[in-house]
Order: structure tokens, then sequence, then C-alpha cells
């Protein structure tokens, strides 16, 4: 009954939320969660976040997906197909997380292609980790030393902004954000600006928190995502509000299919969308032609 009731009043408080912000849905640049904000103010707010977890980052994502994030990470990348010589940018990757298995996948097919009595691959590979939090760079600096990887030539961390990368058009065989996109001020500039260093015939590919649509499990969601997760910060980082703008802006960041046409208008072709865990997480693909 207790849990009922909760649900109940949550349903009504999302209600609200939605009705207030209703005239920002159509502009994800001036919302920091549910909050109205301008596009400077937001860049600070986001920026401030991800100071304060950084720490906590890989720990955090572990409790609140019971661990699920490493396997959906480990989809995204077997969907790149990544190859030995590849030149490949992993946005919003600080901690090195995706970065890291892409390596571990470039290795593993070098390993299986040397075996094959096949060795011909004479480009270098290289992975840029991009991000423009510096803390979540130096975390994953400093996890990359714990894997053995401090003097590992094909990772390249850079300090960038999504909306105005520093790379070169038609310089990349791939592109991959995770859990990033929904934080920026312009979803259309980061799209474009992955349209533009891909090569053509490279990849896209982005891993993002989506939207659930069957009611009863959209209820559950809710409740944890609302009442748990921040919850959960608050006991394990000592911040309750980061999480619970991470959870909002969930709720503000574009449905599946409408997250597909923005990814096409940008000029992509090809463009799909799996739902994991029943639209809890959705990775969308593309190809630049």
């Amino acid at each position: 009954m207790a849990m009922k009731y909760g649900s109940v009043r949550l349903a009504s408080n999302l209600r609200h939320h939605y009705a207030r912000s209703a005239s920002l849905l159509h502009s994800h640049a001036t919302s920091f969660g549910f909050k109205e904000v301008s596009e400077e103010e937001k860049s600070k707010l986001v920026g401030n976040v991800f100071n304060t977890v950084a720490s906590s980052y890989d720990l955090m994502n572990d409790l609140m997906s019971g661990g699920l994030h490493r396997l959906w990470k480990d989809r995204l990348v077997s969907k790149l197909h990544p190859f030995p010589g590849m030149k490949h940018l992993d946005v919003a990757g600080g901690t090195g997380d995706v970065a890291f298995r892409i390596l571990d996948k470039i290795k593993s097919v070098r390993h299986s292609a040397r075996q094959g009595g096949l060795d011909n691959f004479n480009e270098e590979t290289k992975i840029y980790i991009c991000d423009i939090n510096p803390n979540m760079l130096n975390f994953g600096k400093k996890r990359a030393i714990e894997q053995g990887l401090r003097e590992e030539q094909s990772l390249v961390w850079v300090e960038g902004d999504a909306e105005a990368l520093k790379f070169q058009a038609d310089s990349m065989d791939g592109y991959t954000i995770a859990f990033g996109i929904r934080n920026v001020t312009h979803i259309e500039n980061v799209l474009s600006e992955a349209h533009r260093v891909l090569k053509r015939g490279g990849r896209f590919l982005c891993l993002e928190l989506s939207h659930v649509e069957q009611p009863l499990f959209k209820q559950i969601y809710d409740y944890y995502s609302f009442k748990v997760i921040p919850a959960i910060g608050e006991f394990v980082a000592g911040d309750k509000e980061s999480y619970q703008y991470l959870v909002e802006s969930i709720r503000r960041f574009p449905n599946q299919d409408t997250f597909a046409r923005m990814i096409a208008d940008t000029g992509f072709q090809k463009v799909e969308y799996e739902n994991l865990v029943g639209g809890v997480v959705a990775i969308h693909s593309a190809v630049k032609w």
C-alpha cells in the first residue's frame, strides 16, 4: 500500500514537473534537469555535477544499474566492430570505460589475425578519449595506470568540448558517446560535430539512458529513479542533488524516435536504435556516407 501511494504521489509530481517545463521541451539548451537556466549557467552547473561525482562515478554506476552498465558498454563496443589501425573518438569518455573496451577488442582482433597468419596492419591505432571535465580525465588516466596502460600509445587523452571538437574533418573511423549527450547544451551541435569528424563510412554510436513506455514498468522505474537513486547518491557520495539532476536529465532527453530523427537530420544514414532493459537504455547507431 505504501509503495502504491508513493508511486501515485510521484506520478503527480512528475506531471507537475512536465507541465512546468512544457515550453522547454523543444529546447534542451535552457534546461538543467527540470529547472530553467541560461545556457551559460547550465554549462557551469553540469561541470559542477561531474566535478562532484568523478571520484565515485564507477561505484555509483555499479550501484545504480546493478552492474548492468558494464554489459551495456560491452554491447556498444560489439556494435562498433573495432579493428586494428582505426582512428576512434570516444566523447564524454573521461573515465576510459568505453575506450579500454575498444582497445581490448582491437588487441583481441589483432591476436586472432596473427594466429591465422595475418599481420599486415600497418596503420597505428589511435583511440582519443575526449572529455570537457579535467577531473573525469584525471580519474580515467589513474585507471589506465592501474590497468597497466601507462605506456599505452594508442590511448590519447584530450580535454575538449563535444560541441566544438578540436579534430579535423573526415579524420575518424568511429565515434562513441556513452551517457554524455543528455548533459550537453545543444544536442544538435554535438551531432553535427560527430558527423564532421567522421570519415565516409565511419560509424556513430550513442549509448544513453532513455524512455520506458510499458506502463507498469515505467511506474516502477520512475519510483526507483526519483526515490532510490538520489538516496543512494546521498548515502554513498554524500551528494543527493547531483543524482537528482541526473535522473531528471533522463526525462528531459528526447525519446528514442525523436533522437533518431535528430541524428538523421544531421545527415547520417542507416539510423537505428536498440532498446535494452525495456528502454531504460538505448543504443543509437548510424553511418556517415
